[in-house]
């Protein structure tokens, strides 16, 4: 297993690193990346926003109470081009036409860390396979693992995995943006770290309705590790590792997805759970509910590959108005006993 927490002595370092998109966790990385040292530049698709973030008032819209240093911002996507590395942040569903936009301004060879947790629907693809289609001239990385906006932003202790396939490119990741609190454990395992993160948030909702439901601890536990069961079997098939889900950017992020209302995915299930309907739900949110968008793709590939993926599966039935909680609940419940493997 390629990962390692000790970041090499080298003065190599991506100097000037952009953030592309200014939601909570877009802006918690521009808070890590500048108490690096970094010199960050961020894009931010609301006018609002920028402004605020220029002038050293925060993000008061994503990321309320958090104090942010002045920091270079702008909507016009060109003035990331002359950056060292970029954070890509935009949601999964918006990721290609954020790339689309970057794209003719990218110098080749630019190192691009995907940051976004999910599946594009309709094309069914990763992040990374977006990324290879518009903008083939960047070096691929994923972000992900256990690590909520504002933790992160207040300097709380996080862990992440950072995958790509080169190790000298990620000990680079790891001078750049690594802080004692951000702990970044290096992967070359891509496809791995990105399942993990687009499915457990679609298990994250059932654990929320578990939760919306009262079904109680064991329940819940008992959600989580079936759940993982999942993330394995499907991570495993889009050519993931399954030592690589047993990590941070897998069982990891998973348990604290699953774990706290402060993830949107977990709190829209516990919504879901006391009978509200997921238009209902999604309609008062201004943030993006990744689970929520990506699990017609999650379950559409299952389908393809021929993986059971029953949690998810009740999960996109809630969504659509197929099912309420109590009938998803009863439909886990009455499927047939078996071995467990």
């Amino acid at each position: 297993m390629k990962s390692s927490a000790q970041i090499p002595p080298s003065e190599t370092v991506f100097q000037r690193v952009g953030v592309a998109g200014a939601g909570a966790w877009g802006t918690a990385l521009a808070i890590c990346a500048l108490s690096a040292g970094r010199e960050v530049h961020v894009w931010a698709r609301e006018p609002d926003i920028a402004e605020a973030l220029r002038t050293g008032k925060g993000n008061p819209l994503f990321l309320p109470g958090v104090a942010v240093p002045a920091t270079p911002a702008a909507t016009d996507m060109a003035e990331l081009a002359g950056c060292d590395a970029i954070l890509m942040v935009a949601p999964a569903q918006h990721m290609r036409a954020t790339l689309r936009a970057l794209s003719p301004h990218l110098r080749p060879g630019t190192p691009v860390a995907l940051c976004s947790k999910g599946i594009e629907r309709g094309t069914l693809k990763l992040m990374t396979d977006v990324l290879a289609e518009e903008a083939p001239q960047a070096l691929p990385a994923v972000l992900s693992g256990p690590s909520f906006a504002g933790d992160v932003a207040k300097g709380l202790p996080t862990a992440v995995t950072l995958a790509c396939a080169d190790r000298t490119m990620g000990e680079q990741w790891m001078r750049s943006i690594g802080r004692p609190h951000f702990r970044i454990y290096w992967s070359d395992d891509l496809a791995g770290a990105e399942a993990g993160g687009a499915i457990k948030n679609v298990l994250a909702i059932a654990c929320g309705v578990c939760e919306g439901m009262g079904l109680g601890r064991s329940a819940h536990a008992a959600l989580i590790a079936r759940g993982f069961a999942e993330m394995t079997r499907l991570g495993v098939k889009l050519g993931g590792r399954a030592e690589t889900l047993a990590g941070l950017c897998g069982l990891g992020d998973l348990v604290l997805t699953c774990s706290s209302p402060q993830s949107r995915n977990m709190s829209f299930g516990m919504e879901l759970g006391r009978g509200r309907s997921a238009a209902e739900i999604l309609g008062s949110r201004s943030a993006v509910t990744e689970g929520a968008q990506t699990a017609p793709a999650v379950v559409e590939v299952g389908r393809r590959m021929g993986v059971d993926l029953p949690i998810c599966e009740v999960v996109l039935d809630m969504i659509e108005g197929r099912l309420d909680a109590k009938a998803a609940v009863d439909r886990l419940l009455n499927r047939p006993m078996k071995e467990e493997a």
